[in-house]
């Protein structure tokens, strides 16, 4: 697999695909609204990503950048396949991946610098954002979306989007470069392959889900109406996890009956504990499922 995301024109994304997937991907691009990809590192590294679009029978453009605007390189390509191995060549940062394309620089002009923060209002985004990093669940757009808001008060806001993604790609950054020195598995993945177990089996298992208990338990109904049941924890609990204080999961059956219900927590609870997590419920299918994450370590995707 290539450590890279591929989003298409509609709006469709591929995470981790292989080199053969990721030639498909090319292959299939040239009519109406599939005309490009857009290829970025796992975890992100904003600024830094190669795309390519194509049109009917005309060229396929490929450009890549690798910072800011001044490092933003186009080529044209003659070939799909090319393609492929020159976004392949990218994800695996193989020696010499650019060589023999005919790169051009696009000129473009270098961003409007971004006005400092006052000092108080730095501290207070900076910490909130760390703790956002730390949940695990964001990405820098919908971070920087998230922190151009989250200190308003009274409709105003002391930070403007520039600001806002300024912050949010500098901690971003930083937190990437500090998951790159974990090491084993941590409680964040046990909970990851749990989940996936509890997908494949005909469960909806949803993570970070909606805001709180209240609103997901009026959404997980919409879900998906082929599954037996569900099971899920909304971003108060991923804040909750995040800062040490445990885990809280919710379940239930879509038949509304308790004996569903608490059929769904007995196999929810297994799940967990077959992953290596320990699980904090008596059985009671009135009670949520409480699951102590000391070593959350989740890591960003974006």
């Amino acid at each position: 697999m290539l450590e890279i995301k591929v989003k298409t024109e509609g709006a469709e994304t591929y995470t981790r695909p292989t080199a053969d997937e990721l030639t498909d991907l090319v292959l299939g691009i040239g009519g109406r609204k599939n005309r490009f990809l857009v290829v970025q590192r796992v975890p992100d590294r904003p600024g830094r990503f190669v795309q390519v679009w194509h049109e009917g029978d005309g060229p396929y453009e490929l450009e890549y950048r690798e910072g800011g605007p001044a490092d933003h390189y186009r080529a044209e390509v003659p070939t799909p396949e090319r393609v492929a191995e020159v976004m392949a060549g990218w994800a695996r940062q193989d020696e010499g991946w650019d060589a023999g394309t005919g790169w051009e620089s696009l000129g473009l002009p270098g961003p409007e610098p971004v006005p400092a923060l006052e000092p108080g209002v730095l501290g207070r985004l900076e910490e909130a954002v760390r703790s956002e990093l730390r949940g695990g669940f964001g990405t820098v757009e919908t971070l920087t979306e998230w922190a151009a808001d989250c200190l308003t008060r009274d409709g105003v806001s002391p930070v403007t989007p520039e600001q806002a993604r300024a912050v949010v790609e500098r901690l971003w950054l930083e937190r990437v470069e500090e998951q790159e020195s974990w090491t084993g598995v941590s409680d964040a993945d046990r909970l990851e392959n749990a989940f996936a177990v509890l997908g494949a089996a005909g469960l909806t298992a949803r993570q970070n889900f909606t805001c709180c208990r209240s609103c997901g338990m009026d959404e997980v109904w919409a879900q998906d109406e082929s599954a037996r049941g569900f099971v899920f924890f909304p971003s108060q609990s991923t804040a909750s996890a995040a800062s040490g204080r445990g885990l809280t999961l919710y379940y239930g059956g879509f038949d509304d009956s308790e004996e569903t219900t608490a059929a769904t927590g007995h196999e929810v609870a297994a799940a967990l504990r077959e992953a290596g997590l320990d699980v904090e419920w008596d059985g009671d299918p009135s009670k949520a499922i409480d699951v102590p994450v000391p070593d959350w370590r989740k890591r960003l995707v974006g």
